[in-house]
């Protein structure tokens, strides 16, 4: 039998039972207890180690309930046969494999970076005040599961904005609510599994979205994009039946779609039967001139479906997102997936609706406007005041992030090293082409929306000097 005497910590808030339990599991696991080994009766443990006999059965309970030991009648407790376990995971330690998975970012001056909103324009006070209003006021019904598409209300109220700020026609009982754009475009993809297959997407194009579909088994055909948008005669020639487009801003491009070429999109897809999905996720930010009208908005044959949402405009972690659905569509979504539930808390919907409906949603959108169109120009002229003929600004007026071409012989690799060598974050474009090796190699992203207003001129002072 062997003698088990554990080091234990008198100082630790761990009780005595997990120190024992913990001491003989590493024992076993490290396999200096042998398979089928005795281990000491409860009464001598107890003897050894001054520790009551409810503290060893307790330890030795949660051993035999992990599978570690065995208790056999009138004969003791004994060493499960149990392989042993490489070195480098059994003795990794809890807090310091914790501390390894938490990727620690040093937070940037100079961030260029995408998918950042400007905190200094966030509401966070009346945002606040209308989520506790809403706990404190809230139905009872709210407590519950709500309808499958989202709350009426909130529908009712991003139907009524996106016809009022995009044109969108729409009813609340076309529209879904979703947790965000990919989660959207997921249940989208099951939906439209039901018409066709056959997918054709922008060259380059929103990532995410690409990979939504492929994750869904779409045979995607990678349509280039011009200076005026998706080409329609590749489009015509991939024989798809579903196009996906961010005609308003294209993304990364950052080029709109103007109305000759939206009409011949609308009817590709009015004479092939076949449907559009537009992505409109950052329609609302234009910097001359008013927002261009949604592609929906053009017609009303049901051929277009409609995406949009809050996570530009407000904050990412809202992760609320909303499409509108054709009549057809709607009933296929409703004839076959009606079993997923609505995955944004309603307490949620409830203070985005109350937030929209109050006009509080308004006033935030043309502040965040005026924000980041000062943060737009300042930067554009930072680049011509930095730069001059030696870089070339693609997809400015529109949309919360610029391109930047740099007519210096560094690739996008380099680029991005020099600019970080400085302190200056900015994001490679190639990773948004279906050929990453065909894309420009000197083209590189710049989102302004995070980043401090002040803080424009001297990053991109500091990207001149890495850069030229």
């Amino acid at each position: 039998m062997i003698n088990l005497i554990p080091n234990l910590d008198t100082t630790s808030s761990k009780p005595f039972y997990m120190q024992i339990y913990e001491h003989v599991k590493k024992e076993i696991l490290s396999g200096n207890l042998a398979a089928n080994s005795k281990l000491p009766s409860i009464r001598d443990f107890s003897s050894n180690t001054n520790l009551s006999k409810n503290t060893i059965d307790a330890a030795y309970q949660q051993l035999i309930a992990e599978g570690y030991i065995r208790s056999k009648s009138k004969s003791g407790f004994f060493v499960e046969n149990i392989e042993q376990i490489p070195e480098n995971l059994s003795s990794m330690d809890y807090n310091s494999s914790l501390k390894q998975s938490k990727i620690k970012e040093e937070f940037c001056l100079y961030d260029f970076t995408n998918g950042q909103i400007d905190l200094d324009s966030f509401p966070l006070s009346t945002l606040r005040k209308i989520i506790n209003e809403s706990l404190l006021t809230t139905e009872k019904d709210l407590l519950f599961y709500g309808e499958h598409v989202g709350d009426k209300g909130l529908r009712f109220e991003i139907s009524k904005y996106i016809y009022q700020s995009r044109g969108v026609l729409s009813s609340p009982e076309q529209i879904i609510i979703g947790s965000g754009t990919q989660q959207s475009l997921s249940l989208l993809s099951l939906v439209l599994q039901k018409f066709d297959k056959n997918l054709a997407f922008e060259d380059p194009g929103y990532i995410g979205a690409r990979n939504v579909f492929e994750h869904y088994g779409f045979d995607i055909a990678s349509i280039p994009v011009d200076e005026n948008g998706i080409c329609i005669n590749k489009l015509k020639e991939s024989k798809s039946k579903i196009v996906y487009i961010t005609p308003s801003h294209q993304f990364p491009l950052g080029r709109v779609m103007p109305i000759k070429r939206r009409v011949e999109l609308l009817n590709w897809a009015l004479k092939e039967n076949s449907y559009i999905i537009e992505d409109d996720y950052d329609g609302e930010f234009r910097y001359k001139g008013k927002p261009i009208p949604s592609l929906q908005s053009l017609v009303s044959n049901n051929r277009v479906i409609y995406l949009g949402t809050f996570s530009k405009s407000l904050m990412p972690s809202i992760r609320i997102s909303y499409m509108v659905l054709p009549k057809e569509l709607m009933e296929i979504y409703k004839n076959n997936f009606t079993i997923y539930e609505q995955p944004v808390p309603r307490i949620i919907q409830k203070s985005l609706e109350i937030f929209i409906k109050e006009g509080h949603w308004y006033k935030h959108l043309k502040k965040c406007r005026n924000v980041y169109k000062k943060k737009h120009d300042l930067l554009i002229s930072s680049i011509y005041k930095y730069f001059g003929p030696k870089a070339e600004v693609i997809g400015a007026d529109s949309g919360l992030h610029i391109l930047l071409k740099v007519n210096n012989g560094m690739d996008e690799t380099n680029l991005i090293s020099a600019a970080k060598g400085l302190g200056v974050k900015v994001s490679p474009t190639s990773i948004y082409y279906s050929f990453p090796k065909k894309s420009n190699p000197q083209l590189i992203f710049l989102g302004f929306a995070g980043i401090k207003l002040e803080n424009i001129p001297k990053g991109i002072e500091l990207l001149s000097t890495a850069w030229l």
